[in-house]
């Protein structure tokens, strides 16, 4: 490995940017330098990391010179632009926004599921959605034992995989609902607070909101399995932190509980909660703060052959984006794949 990297953060004022230098102040990685970037309304502030003060600049294709990583968590606009003039610099971009996952040329990337697919990085790798890998995490040891044949999974994702806007709006309408009725949403279509959403993301031609195709493409690509049946329902829930799933699961060949709980309980990065003790079962208040994927509720789905039901729970600013990045950088060490 090598001694130590070059690091740029941009959208280093946002959540995920926020939670990436949070994970970095007791993280191992060797780091060299650490630049914080952010627009130019940003830009200016001041974060401390490691002991260091850093002021926070704003971004330019110049920020990227003689930088060896570039975590990007913005939106898939600005990745659009920023990405490509990172990589001519030299720069291996690490990218949380949805432009570059279903690209041909860019792998898509849970370390813990297929990690050796960032051999064949062109300059940029990109992180899942935050619900894709939270479902891949907890169906990989199940798939690679005894295929998949369909997957249902309904989602029930928090007000932070939405940004600090959605945060602050689900604070305010509670506390408006105290002394009176909630203002009109700003960054949902209807009010979260004492609310679910079914929408996340516009809506195609069949019905499908945005949220639920980046589901189903994602999977099917990550596992490199594109004839998985999947469908997907999301929902908007007003939680803080941690998405939630209901996953149901067919298998080729009857798989039992017994060895699912065994299966799950041996993947990395993820624990089972089989029901004892204090928390039974996994919740997102509890599991927040968390790097692991947590699964619970195991059980037979007696509506199909071969059939499984699980709930799964996971941070989704940490393995859900934050953290997974990380994961990304130290397999592409590990490798040696970093091209300098």
């Amino acid at each position: 490995m090598v001694t130590g990297v070059d690091i740029a953060v941009v959208g280093a004022t946002g959540l995920v940017g926020q939670e990436f230098l949070r994970i970095l102040e007791h993280h191992p990685l060797r780091i060299n330098r650490l630049k914080l970037l952010a627009s130019k309304r940003s830009a200016g502030t001041n974060i401390k990391v490691r002991g260091c003060s850093l002021r926070v600049e704003e971004t330019t294709p110049e920020s990227f010179d003689g930088i060896d990583f570039a975590f990007i968590s913005v939106s898939g606009e600005v990745s659009s632009q920023l990405a490509p003039e990172a990589v001519k610099r030299g720069a291996l971009v690490i990218d949380d926004s949805a432009a570059f996952r279903m690209k041909p040329g860019v792998p898509l990337v849970i370390p813990e599921v297929n990690g050796s697919d960032v051999e064949w990085h062109e300059g940029i790798i990109a992180i899942p959605n935050c619900s894709t890998t939270q479902l891949v995490m907890a169906l990989y040891p199940l798939h690679r034992a005894n295929p998949l044949k369909r997957v249902l999974v309904s989602t029930y994702q928090s007000v932070s995989g939405a940004g600090k806007a959605a945060l602050d709006e689900l604070r305010i309408q509670r506390e408006e609902m105290k002394v009176k009725g909630p203002s009109i949403p700003a960054v949902f279509p209807f009010r979260i607070a004492s609310n679910v959403i079914p929408q996340i993301g516009d809506f195609d031609t069949y019905g499908y909101s945005e949220e639920e195709s980046k589901i189903i493409e994602e999977t099917r690509k990550i596992l490199h399995d594109p004839d998985i049946k999947i469908s997907a329902t999301c929902v908007r829930v007003p939680v803080t932190i941690c998405h939630s799933e209901s996953v149901n699961l067919e298998f080729t060949d009857p798989m039992g509980v017994r060895k699912a709980h065994m299966l799950l309980d041996n993947m990395p990065g993820l624990k089972v909660m089989d029901g004892s003790g204090l928390m039974p079962y996994p919740v997102p208040w509890d599991l927040q703060g968390t790097d692991d994927v947590y699964v619970g509720r195991i059980r037979r789905d007696f509506s199909v052959e071969n059939g499984l039901a699980l709930w799964v729970v996971s941070d989704n600013l940490r393995k859900g984006a934050a953290l997974n990045a990380i994961q990304i950088a130290e397999e592409v060490l590990n490798r040696r794949v970093l091209k300098k």
